[in-house]
């Protein structure tokens, strides 16, 4: 089989003026294969720069990407390790997005008769663009079917075309197509046709039409076909919108494909036997409503025909398919820790660092404590362009931080799950096989930086301890964490698959401790599929805050069929694992909070020995104003936090610009200022097995930590729960 030409390299974009590592503007980026792995284990770098030339690559290890007065500094150190350390001339490697199919033809032979028959709904018929191709031998004499500049559909061979209906294509609308080349009469006919819609006005112009063209002076007589393109051509993507029910037929023998078939995997399968499979490419869009859905079951695997659909995006980016740049050999001694690929162009004026996280050797001694990256998150955030397209409650930006105007110059690659794809369908796949721009030190005051504060933190307190990730967990479960006693969350774990979340309830049974010490967590699910390693599914069902919707009977999950949606919704809110759930957002000056006097004398008195506080308040002072704000969880019993559990704290004095999470809305009602239930809540309390939680309920927390040189109220009631969950003497369960 001829392989599919991709386009040919994008410019490069020009440097452009603004701030950050003495730049100009960013040109270089990478991304590596995977972004944890153990110590001993190798890992490869893919780099690109838009002024091709020497860098040097070398490895080192973060313990502070915050360059911000916020925190305790920027540090790294070098790391000696096979495969950095060297200087290497890097080029620049394009992106191509865009998602479409192929299916192997080669073999078939002459053809002289063809026939295709296939579904589409397009969702941007006002742009040219290529639903179906067969291509040959000779690239001018491919057959297609084509949405034209005038909205019009077209069969096309070469330079001979027919329009196939004279009234223009409407978007969001299923049509049947059949097209027929009958290569050696010269005669080239097809019909349209679309089924009736709940809509008698929007039917009243759809009608069947048949075209025919008796005397088409075709290019030739015959074709040799080698490959079949659903969503696009020979060069790859073209087409925004969605295909259902390929077939084709050619010099009498009969293929067809079942879109719904093998729902989380690449494959398109072949169901008239013919062993004529074929793949996905960059990850489009499948358990999607096809033309027959009629809306009696709204789960996908009831009756997988009605979902026999792929929805098609030319911004879909699964894999950057870069050539490697280097492979780093890790020491099996090198510490657990957050690490980069620091890349840096011979003038040293550009830098770029590629961030990997590494857990102990497989057989090495592990830190009792742990702290979980929430690489989920930061997957969901990928290349997010809220900072300056802005959304619903967060203003957008002039003035950008290197990594995120260049994530607004080159839109190719790839959108976070925060989103929309141009024809306004949600983004609910991201991959990490990309450059993720704000996944960088310093790139962005959201998930990642915030998390490597609280990494210096724990460093800083000296109890020793690992790193471990979300994929690690979504991945090995329980025993991912069964060699810890203490797992610390970052600020933001908000993006939770059912195997981590199970994974981290069964920890907790067993008497793991917990410290979340952020706000919003455990808040969506998300899934994951080996068949599409590195990338994350999200659908965002029911309610809750979100961007966009999924479309009407697509709330399930392509990977596992699971149903989406906020954890609330799902009988397993927050409330029941930490104690505490999201309440309320705002982007505001943030606050602190007032000490509950009753915690003073409490069995979880413990938590205050040696804090100095403010007039009973604590976490005063730090990014944005103090220790509560950005997003903020509640105690709230009727919503699964354990009856036990002691309130340490809280805060309420919040601008008006903090509201009431979505789903915590209740028709028109008019709600009371303040809100009683726009509240944070710093919780203690006891689990199964001598644990224990302690949960901050806020996002700003991390922002107080290293006030006066980790000397404050915030570090020190951080630090007197870190030593005392990290000492093995159990938990008792307070007497009833």
């Amino acid at each position: 089989m001829s392989s599919i030409t991709q386009p040919a390299t994008p410019e490069p974009q020009a440097d452009i003026a603004v701030s950050g590592d003495n730049v100009e503007g960013k040109i270089i980026t990478g991304y590596c294969d995977t972004w944890s792995l153990r110590a001993g284990e190798s890992i490869t770098l893919h780099a690109s720069t838009h002024r091709p030339g020497p860098a040097t690559i070398d490895v080192v290890r973060i313990h502070c990407g915050d360059p911000t007065s916020a925190g305790p500094g920027f540090s790294e150190e070098m790391v000696d390790c096979p495969g950095a350390g060297i200087t290497t001339d890097l080029s620049t490697q394009p992106l191509v997005p865009g998602s479409f199919g192929t299916v192997d033809l080669d073999g078939i032979g002459t053809t002289t008769d063809l026939t295709l028959d296939f579904w589409f709904l397009a969702t941007r018929p006002q742009e040219p663009q290529t639903l179906i191709s067969v291509a040959g031998a000779d690239p001018l004499n491919d057959l297609s079917v084509e949405i034209s500049e005038d909205q019009r559909l077209h069969a096309r061979m070469g330079d001979a075309k027919l329009t196939l209906r004279d009234r223009r294509i409407a978007a969001n609308r299923w049509y049947h197509v059949t097209v027929h080349w009958e290569l050696a009469n010269q005669y080239l006919s097809g019909e349209v046709t679309t089924p009736r819609s709940a809509s008698p006005a929007r039917d009243l112009l759809e009608q069947t039409e048949a075209s025919s063209g008796l005397g088409v002076q075709l290019p030739q007589d015959h074709i040799e076909p080698e490959f079949l393109v659903l969503g696009g051509n020979r060069l790859g993507s073209d087409f925004d919108g969605r295909i259902a029910a390929p077939a084709m037929r050619c010099d009498g023998s009969e293929y067809w494909w079942d879109l719904s078939l093998a729902m989380d995997t690449p494959d398109i399968i072949d169901a008239s036997g013919h062993g004529r499979h074929g793949v996905l490419h960059q990850l489009p869009t499948r358990a999607v409503t096809g033309p027959h859905w009629d809306g009696s079951t709204q789960r996908w695997t009831d009756n997988p025909s009605m979902w026999d659909a792929v929805h098609f995006h030319k911004e879909d980016l699964y894999d950057a398919g870069w050539f490697p740049t280097t492979t780093a050999h890790l020491p099996h001694n090198l510490a657990s820790g957050i690490y980069a690929f620091r890349v840096t162009e011979k003038d040293g004026e550009h830098v770029d660092r590629v961030p990997f996280f590494v857990r102990p050797a497989a057989d090495a001694a592990t830190a009792e404590v742990a702290l979980l990256m929430s690489s989920a998150t930061y997957l969901a955030y990928a290349n997010h362009r809220m900072l300056f397209e802005g959304a619903d409650f967060i203003e957008s930006r002039a003035k950008l931080r290197p990594e995120h105007e260049y994530i607004r110059q080159h839109r190719e690659v790839g959108l976070s799950m925060y989103e929309q794809h141009r024809d306004g369908s949600g983004v609910m796949f991201s991959s990490r096989l990309r450059p993720v721009l704000n996944l960088r030190p310093g790139a962005d005051g959201w998930n990642f930086t915030p998390d490597t504060d609280i990494n210096a933190f724990l460093e800083h307190e000296g109890v020793g301890h690992d790193i471990i990730s979300d994929e690690d967990l979504h991945a090995e479960g329980a025993a991912a964490l069964a060699p810890y006693r203490v797992i610390v969350t970052c600020s933001h774990p908000e993006y939770w698959s059912t195997d981590m979340l199970n994974a981290l309830e069964a920890w907790q049974r067993d008497g793991g401790r917990l410290m979340y010490l952020g706000g919003n967590g455990f808040y969506w699910r998300v899934a994951f599929s080996d068949a599409w390693p590195g990338a994350m599914e999200l659908r965002r069902a029911e309610d809750g805050v979100r961007n966009w919707e999924p479309g009407n009977g697509e709330n399930y999950h392509a990977f596992g069929g699971e149903y989406g949606g906020m954890w609330r919704r799902l009988n397993r809110a927050p409330n029941e694992i930490a104690g505490i759930g999201f309440a309320a957002q705002g982007f505001g000056r943030a606050t602190s909070f007032v000490i509950n006097d009753a915690s003073r004398q409490s069995r979880a008195a413990w938590v205050w020995d040696g804090v100095v506080d403010d007039d009973g308040r604590i976490g005063t002072s730090g990014l944005g104003g103090g220790a509560a704000g950005q997003e903020i969880d509640r105690y709230d019993t009727r919503l699964g936090s354990p009856e036990h559990a002691v309130v340490l704290a809280s805060a309420t004095g919040f601008g008006p610009d903090m509201v009431r999470t979505k789903e915590e809305f209740g028709g028109s009602v008019i709600y009371p200022t303040p809100d009683p239930l726009v509240r944070a809540d710093v919780v203690f309390y006891e689990t199964p097995g001598g644990g224990a939680v302690f949960s901050v309920g806020s996002i700003s927390w991390f922002g107080a930590l290293a006030r006066n040189g980790y000397d404050n109220d915030i570090a020190a009631v951080t630090a007197n729960v870190l030593r005392r969950f990290a000492d093995p003497t159990p938990f008792e369960a307070p007497v009833s």
